[in-house]
């Protein structure tokens, strides 16, 4: 019904859709400006003394043929992308300046996207979503106040689409390896009467680089809204449903490096079955350790925003906008050989042994209101923000098949508990001119967080936690502007940040919030055929929150306080029009990651020999001094290289190397993922036919030199040896392989 629902929605769009050519003009101006008030109290304006990158939708067009958000933003300065699936498509991460997708703050037209309990982003719960945005504004460091979580590594900011002042209607569809599709239609009705209405909907399919890790995703976005010179109202429905199948375990380093001795010595260390033997030796770098049939994510999300901007006069404007998500879903398991005990221990027959299939589900409600009142005059901006969200989400299990002999109450739940979050901020910003050449700011924020859980874990432990905190972060800076060229900035800005769900939650010790001091210094040169940055950063931590480089139950990474750590480094940008039909555009990152003491904990189990029971088991706790943070490689290179021999056509080589990172904090080779080189061809061709406003060709040849590399993984290491024994620990790695080369062909019809 909702499909129906959303498929005459478009229709009816598509058929009042009609251009308005005699106020194109006029409207056009006035969603610009209007649309700068809804996000001018959070973004970065060219003298805002911070780092800061601006893509448009334009740059966007020719890449983006299915894959997630994170791989299109592959080319920024100081990121690293990876996917599970090792296509780009499914479950994919970023990280900025080392700094993992929990420390990236998110807002979607000033709404914070990050999930209030893990901090996290995830694409795949708004597939396509990119055919929808006008432009991103990717901050690095702590950035300029916003909503939402404080920004550890870097904000990314999104703007959906302005409103076409005229009608349209658009289809993109896209074929490639593995099975991929990509199929969506726009239609718009163009600004009438001072209203206007848009919709989109998208599917994208893909079987995955690694095995049965397919990906089935549905989106949706219907925009309504009405603008005049000095008002705009929208409302904006957006949501997606994905279904796909878990590839989170990884691939163990053996199997990637087709060791067969070393994926033999795994089998027999880790007692696989004979399906998981044979599954090791016969499945390469595709390898998933899940075979089930219904080994799937299943989720599903909603965004409901209402934003209100007005500009009461030639100085001053203001607007709120409201915010309600909704998100239900679940992850399907198969686990053999478990214990009842495990799911209800007090059952008589708590140690009866079966298989089972159980289904983790989360179910919550996100709410948010934001707002910021915006002066300007002269040499004068003032802009007072903020914004107050409340999170409730249930977490809990049921079990929806067993072979246990003895009866199971079917669908029941074995745990359940949930989460309350409240989340307030209220932010002070001033930009003043000084001189004509000398440019200030000075941005105070003030952030409250309360976040209470209670009630039974995955693991069947009793979970109470009630925390709260108050953060002040003051940024301040200044831009001095050498001449029409040449401009140097300098800032300095706090960011506090607290522990996420599963640092309170699953680690005994609670660890503790974080504080980062971020100094920036930066030149900027730009004129009409080329530019140039240089940014130099130190980012000083205390309590910094790092990966351990193991995982949980579910796949999220573990994390510890440690007490004293930084990344330095320097970023830098050039691009040069070298002549009308060749582009070259670099950057390149050079940076030092370091803790100044890491405490690595690992269990020394010993058995007695003869029995083989367990007669000792006892952590063992060695500190590293000045190591280098996990998964932060210390240089990070991207390269374009844009070729137009005919109007209308682009050649590009986009080039992306990342230096060697380490899978946890002890510095060691042997946990490391090497260094990769790896190169992508992107051909884009537009002309438009006498029956058809335009029509666009693109084909992404990823990889196109058949690298195999890995771009994430995670380790651990323990002792399992004979009593009294000096045997060295085991460490167990597994990597994210990526796709070889691989391509994505697409077509967009625009009416």
């Amino acid at each position: 019904m909702k499909n129906i629902f959303l498929f005459l929605t478009l229709f009816v769009l598509s058929v009042c859709a009609s251009a308005q050519e005699n106020q194109k003009t006029q409207d056009s101006t006035k969603t610009e400006k209007l649309d700068e008030v809804l996000l001018s109290a959070t973004r970065a304006k060219d003298k805002t003394p911070v780092a800061f990158t601006n893509i448009t939708k334009k740059e966007l067009e020719s890449i983006n043929l299915g894959q997630d958000l994170p791989i299109l933003l592959d080319q920024l300065p100081s990121v690293v992308t990876t996917s599970d699936a090792g296509g780009g498509i499914g479950y994919t991460g970023i990280r900025i300046r080392g700094s993992d997708a929990t420390r990236v703050n998110v807002t979607l037209n000033g709404i914070p996207y990050n999930d209030a309990e893990s901090q996290g982003t995830f694409w795949v719960n708004m597939p396509d979503f990119v055919s929808s945005v006008e432009d991103i504004q990717l901050q690095r460091g702590v950035g300029t106040s916003t909503n939402g979580s404080s920004a550890f590594g870097a904000s990314l900011n999104l703007k959906t689409l302005n409103p076409s002042t005229e009608g349209y209607a658009t289809t993109t569809n896209a074929v490639g390896s593995f099975g991929t599709r990509k199929h969506n239609i726009r239609i718009g009705s163009g600004i009438k009467n001072n209203f206007y209405a848009e919709g989109r909907l998208s599917n994208i399919q893909s079987d995955g680089y690694i095995d049965r890790a397919r990906a089935d995703m549905n989106s949706y976005y219907v925009e309504a809204g009405f603008l005049n010179e000095k008002t705009s109202v929208k409302g904006i429905v957006f949501g997606g449903h994905q279904e796909t199948y878990q590839s989170w375990y990884g691939t163990p380093k053996a199997v990637v490096d087709n060791d067969r001795a070393g994926i033999q010595a795994f089998i027999d260390r880790n007692f696989s079955s004979d399906a998981e033997s044979e599954n090791l030796l016969n499945s390469g770098r595709t390898y998933n350790f899940y075979t089930y049939d219904n080994q799937v994510d299943n989720y599903e999300q909603i965004h409901y925003q209402l934003h209100a901007s007005h500009q009461f006069n030639a100085n001053f404007s203001a607007n709120v906008s409201g915010n309600y998500t909704r998100g239900k879903g679940y992850f399907e398991q198969y686990k053999d050989g478990e214990d009842l005990g495990d799911y209800f221990p007090e059952s008589p027959n708590a140690s009866d042994e079966g298989d089972v299939i159980r289904r983790r589900w989360l179910d919550n409600d996100f709410y948010a209101l934001v707002y910021s009142l915006n002066y300007k005059k002269d040499n004068l901006s003032v802009y007072l923000g903020g914004g107050y969200n409340t999170y409730k989400g249930d977490h809990f299990g049921e079990v929806i098949w067993d072979s246990f002999p003895s009866d199971v109450p079917i669908r029941s739940n074995y745990y359940f508990s949930y989460g309350d979050k409240q989340d307030y901020n209220t932010y002070l910003k001033a930009e003043y001119n000084i001189t004509s050449n000398l440019f200030a700011l000075l941005d105070l924020q003030f952030r409250r967080v309360d976040y209470e859980s209670v009630g039974t874990s995955s693991d069947l432990l009793d979970i109470d936690v009630k925390e709260s905190y108050d953060f002040f972060n003051p940024k301040f800076g200044l831009t001095y502007r050498i001449d029409n060229f040449n401009s140097i900035y300098g800032s300095y800005a706090v960011g506090n940040r607290e522990p996420n769900r599963d640092d309170l939650t699953k680690n005994p010790m609670r660890p503790q919030p974080e504080r980062l001091h971020d100094f920036e210094f930066g030149y900027k040169l730009k004129t009409s055929d080329f530019y140039a940055t240089a940014n130099l950063y130190y980012m000083n931590y205390d309590d910094q929150l790092v990966l351990t480089g193991d995982l949980d139950d579910v796949g999220d990474p573990i994390r510890q306080n440690v007490d004293k750590s930084y990344r330095a480094g320097i970023e830098l940008q050039a691009g040069y029009k070298v002549s009308e039909h060749l582009r070259i555009d670099a950057n390149a990152t050079f940076s030092q990651n370091k803790i100044k003491a890491f405490n690595y904990l690992v269990y020394d189990t010993q058995y007695n020999p003869d029995t083989f029971e367990t007669v000792s088991y006892q952590p063992v706790v060695t500190t590293f001094n000045d190591t280098d943070i996990s998964f932060s490689p210390n240089v990070i290179f991207g390269n374009t290289l844009t070729f137009s021999p005919i109007e209308n056509g682009s050649i590009a080589l986009l080039s992306k190397y990342v230096g060697k990172q380490y899978l946890d904090n002890t510095s060691s080779d042997a946990k490391s993922i090497d260094a990769y080189f790896v190169n992508n061809l992107n051909i884009s061709y537009k002309f438009q036919p006498t029956w058809i406003k335009e029509i666009a060709l693109n084909l992404l040849v990823n990889n196109l030199f058949n690298s195999e590399y890995v771009s994430n993984g995670y380790t651990y290491s323990y002792y399992y040896r004979p009593e009294g024994s000096t045997d060295a620990p085991i460490t167990e790695n597994f990597y994210y392989p990526q796709a070889t080369t691989n391509f994505l062909v697409g077509a967009t019809l625009k009416f």
